[in-house]
């Protein structure tokens, strides 16, 4: 059986879709799981977890200080014209810069876990971050996978194929930024954190799909080697009975 980690997730969310396909998943979070508890480790990833002994790693490591939205509190809004290298820390957040640098480090401690199959999910990400961790191989939208809504997820990939979207912006007749909508609180922070359904629903069909394979593939080519999505999930549809191509190969793939 393969074994997946979710890691920086206390939704259960991406970690019970895979459960629900037979894979060996576990979460960990320092917060305390939403879900069936038996399979979360509430601590600290660095504290060993990523020896374990897994075959995929899924993280979505802290991105508050790493995003595009909060570039402008980086610096005194007094020095936008100065260059970065001249610009005085915000008054309001003098630490940012250093927040900034622990979130990459956690950020490049999962990229390189001794881990044959990773994926790591932001929010968009500024300059400052993709110099250090470099652009990512993806983004992809809730609407891409069947739900009427906006909240990029940048995706980072190692030895794992792009996701293969099932819907287009044009399926629904309005798309809501649900995130950015939610009200000020306590749990705005960790509600906006929480995986959509369809995406972690893909993650876990299509990855898991391609771990079980356990094709090679260059992630940057995949469709034309012969090996593409849809080949790898006929095969688990012929092996479960229950369709679970379905969504992709009624759209011809």
């Amino acid at each position: 059986m393969r074994r997946v980690l979710v890691a920086c997730e206390y939704s259960a969310t991406v970690r019970d879709k895979f459960r629900s396909l037979g894979f060996d998943a576990w979460s960990c979070d320092l917060r305390p799981c939403d879900g069936d508890p038996r399979f979360h480790i509430q601590g600290d990833v660095r504290g060993g977890v990523l020896e374990m002994g897994w075959d995929l790693l899924v993280g979505h490591p802290y991105c508050t200080f790493n995003t595009l939205a909060g570039i402008r509190w980086f610096y005194h809004p007094e020095d936008t014209h100065l260059p970065a290298s001249a610009r005085r820390r915000h008054p309001n957040y003098p630490d940012r810069m250093e927040k900034f640098r622990e979130g990459i480090d956690l950020f490049k401690l999962l990229r390189d876990a001794p881990i044959p199959h990773i994926a790591l999910e932001n929010s968009k990400p500024h300059g400052l971050a993709m110099a250090e961790i470099g652009r990512p191989h993806q983004t992809v939208q809730p609407y891409m996978f069947g739900e009427p809504y906006t909240k990029g997820a940048s995706l980072w990939l190692k030895d794992l194929p792009p996701l293969v979207p099932w819907s287009r912006k044009e399926d629904f007749e309005e798309i809501i930024a649900r995130c950015h909508l939610m009200a000020p609180g306590p749990e705005r922070e960790k509600e906006r954190s929480r995986t959509y359904d369809g995406i972690a629903t893909a993650m876990a069909e299509q990855w898991g799909a391609y771990i079980t394979k356990g094709d090679s593939i260059d992630s940057k080519n995949w469709r034309s080697t012969g090996h593409g999505l849809p080949d790898l999930l006929s095969d688990v549809r012929k092996r479960d009975g229950n369709g679970l191509g379905h969504r992709y190969l009624d759209l011809g793939m």
